[in-house]
């Protein structure tokens, strides 16, 4: 897995939901985009890098995204 692309797309993604101006409801539909559109090894990656490295290099609407609806994250049963 690439993980600095990974960070760059997941940067753009909160930069998009960054601009709504509910930020907990940014936040949540932040998750669940990344629910819904990446695949399982790539939400694995990104919540790895959050856990083992702190999510550095995330953005501030990422890394509060994660943290905050990471069980939704988790892949199941893979």
């Amino acid at each position: 897995m690439n993980l600095p692309h990974l960070i760059k797309m997941a940067n753009q993604i909160g930069t998009f939901f960054s601009t709504m101006p509910d930020r907990v409801q940014a936040e949540k539909d932040l998750a669940t985009h990344i629910k819904r559109f990446w695949e399982p090894r790539m939400r694995r990656a990104l919540l790895a890098h959050v856990e083992q490295e702190g999510g550095s290099e995330l953005s501030e609407i990422v890394l509060t995204a994660v943290k905050k609806h990471g069980a939704e994250l988790q892949v199941v049963g893979q």
